[in-house]
């Protein structure tokens, strides 16, 4: 009974993510995306290009690593990627995770507490191909939202194309191929400057 206790405690707890505010809006859309949405969205993501990874993947732990990846978020909030690669910031996230997974079974908590270290890592092919898959979103919204978030934060085109580029080829570089392409576009038509 204990074990269900803590289980139900969690998924309560993680309700909260639905109420931390990203940085980009989605696409069509005039309010912000929460973290919630976007563990559905990649997730999803996932699933549709796991054959253009690189190599093979084992989809059901990239998408554990997707669905938990931004819990810290919780207790952190959210912060533009290009800023957010702080050691201050990265601590906070995982203060937030180690009292989220506290509250799982031992054997839920050291499997989601591997899975999360595993994805901040980003070694593993499971783990470059979802942190590859995590960046492809906030571009779309980006791209097709008038570069909204780009604009906000003064992110040059330079930035968007040194920071996505190597993330999302070491994940799949078919898929960076792609998204390159959209944002040659996005440059040409004065979207990202």
């Amino acid at each position: 009974m204990e074990e269900i206790k803590g289980i139900i405690d969690f998924m309560v707890e993680v309700e909260k993510l639905k109420s931390v505010e990203r940085q980009t809006k989605p696409v069509g859309l005039d309010r912000y995306e929460n973290s919630a949405e976007h563990s559905w969205h990649v997730c999803l993501s996932a699933l549709m290009l796991k054959d253009f990874a690189n190599v093979q993947v084992d989809i059901v732990r990239v998408m554990k690593m997707l669905l938990i990846h931004d819990l810290g978020e919780i207790e952190a909030g959210d912060i533009i990627i290009y800023s957010s690669e702080t050691d201050e910031n990265k601590q906070l996230e995982r203060s937030g995770i180690h009292k989220l997974f506290k509250l799982l079974p031992e054997a839920s908590r050291e499997e989601f507490g591997s899975l999360w270290d595993e994805f901040e890592e980003g070694e593993s092919p499971d783990a470059r191909f979802a942190k590859a898959i995590d960046r492809v979103p906030p571009l779309l919204h980006n791209i097709y939202g008038e570069g909204h978030s780009w604009k906000k934060h003064n992110i040059s085109k330079e930035k968007v194309f040194a920071f996505n580029g190597e993330r999302i080829a070491k994940g799949s570089n078919r898929l960076w191929q792609e998204v390159e392409s959209r944002l040659n576009e996005a440059v040409e038509s004065g979207v990202l400057k």
